[in-house]
């Protein structure tokens, strides 16, 4: 057996700031602040050290008109503290996905009770409370691997957890196992989606300031550095005439670029009023870039992330034109089954969102026949391979979302001698067979005992 007996876990920042800067649902980002978290434990099969990383994205887990962005940031910290004392505080043994379902009947309770006691004046989202155990989930899992010297998927065995899915979801789940829907190895590669972001050049003409870094400061120049196939772009959401004329342009430099086939998601980022925008920019582009639609592969969370706000838009005759996946709203499966209730035929699983709900809701998805797309939160080093362990290992997955290397790559720094090809991207993939190692498949810090 390799369950665990006792664990620590240990947390760390850094902080980078963006090269440029990054606009998406209306706000501006500069800078991102990486959690860390190492987890000291001890199993049946030995013991060793796991690691955790994530960026911290609170603008993206936690808008608010209240609170800037350094009281929230220091309030998702402080959360991600009291997070580790209840893991390390409550019951230490078993598979990590049982120790994690433990605490997850608690860890909102927990953001309420911090909410109130540091005097915020709203609650602490959902998404947010997720994003902060996060790295703390990744390093039980690591560790669990690592001590085991086995692949942390290929531990989701019946051997190794004996549960059906019906104990972390539901009775629907009963007799389902997740080892039927999680891969024990990842496949050798994925492409990769390489973000547009609004205010991302296009074109020699639209650079203002150049950054003069040595890295692309055009998508023209991105496409031919990194042999891209997939672009991710970012939409107003509010502004038909520049929505479609950005499609448009981005689709004209692409395929300037190279000739042949691109994939291209469309990221809303809940700006759209209504399903009414979108299928308003769909029949659009049909009528003025018709090449540019033919190569929309899916539309990622149109309208508000509350589901269950009065008013709130259904997605059934987008889903018919092109899947409509979840993001911002799924925080677990009682949202998963609202948004498909709201006729959105797909999610967007997230490393950020916790390893243990992304492997259950990847499990449903695959269950339940769902579009199945893994994105990043410009996750960096340690954070990026993270999310690229998570879409190798969940069959169904096309391709996965990369940004940290646009916007900040001095976080991946330390990590290129091993893991080069995931930030200094070749042919438009990443080589995911190289994930295969113990516990999440990309070993230790290289920098970890200089940042104790």
């Amino acid at each position: 057996m390799t369950d665990f007996q006792r664990f620590s876990l240990h947390l760390r920042t850094e902080t980078y700031d963006y090269r440029t800067p990054m606009k998406f649902g209306g706000r501006v980002v500069k800078d991102v602040t990486v959690l860390s978290a190492d987890c000291d434990a001890h199993t049946k099969a030995g013991h060793a050290r796991g690691l955790g990383s994530m960026t911290m994205g609170v603008a993206w887990a936690w808008p608010s008109k209240q609170l800037d962005d350094q009281r929230r940031l220091e309030a998702v910290l402080e959360l991600s503290r009291r997070l580790a004392n209840a893991f390390c505080d409550g019951d230490q043994t078993g598979h990590p996905l049982d120790i994690c379902h433990r605490l997850s009947e608690h860890r909102f309770s927990i953001a309420a009770d911090l909410a109130e006691e540091l005097e915020l004046g709203e609650s602490i989202p959902e998404l947010a409370t997720l994003l902060a155990i996060s790295p703390l989930e990744a390093a039980l899992f690591d560790a669990h691997g690592k001590a085991a010297g086995r692949s942390s998927y290929a531990l989701l065995s019946r051997e190794h957890l004996s549960n059906d899915l019906s104990v972390y979801l539901d009775s629907e789940f009963a007799g389902l196992h997740l080892s039927d829907f999680i891969s024990a190895t990842p496949c050798a590669s994925l492409p990769l989606y390489h973000l547009v972001g609004a205010l991302d050049p296009l074109a020699d003409e639209d650079v203002v300031q150049p950054v003069q870094d040595g890295l692309p400061e055009t998508l023209g120049q991105w496409i031919r550095r990194n042999g891209l196939t997939h672009l991710k772009i970012k939409l107003d959401g509010a502004d038909l005439d520049w929505d479609c004329q950005r499609v448009s342009r981005i689709n004209a430099v692409a395929t300037g670029e190279r000739q042949g086939e691109w994939s291209f998601s469309l990221d809303f980022n809940e700006r759209c009023e209504d399903e009414e925008y979108v299928l308003a920019l769909l029949d659009r582009l049909q009528r003025e870039s018709p090449d540019a639609l033919r190569f929309v592969r899916y539309i990622e969370q149109p309208t508000h992330r509350d589901l269950e706000r009065p008013g709130q838009a259904t997605m059934f005759r987008a889903a018919e034109r092109r899947p409509v996946v979840i993001d911002e709203s799924l925080v677990g499966l009682k949202s998963l089954r609202t948004a498909v209730e709201q006729g959105y035929s797909g999610i967007a699983l997230k490393a950020c969102k916790g390893h243990a709900d992304a492997l259950l809701l990847g499990a449903v998805a695959r269950h339940k026949n769902l579009y199945l797309c893994v994105q990043d939160l410009t996750c960096v080093g340690a954070s990026l391979l993270h999310s690229a362990s998570l879409a190798a290992h969940i069959p169904g997955v096309a391709a996965i979302e990369s940004n940290g290397r646009q916007y900040s790559p001095a976080g991946n720094q330390r990590w290129m001698d091993r893991f080069g090809e995931f930030f200094e991207v070749r042919n438009g993939s990443v080589p995911t067979a190289k994930l295969a190692g113990p516990g999440l498949g990309y070993g230790d810090d290289p920098a970890a005992n200089s940042l104790q």
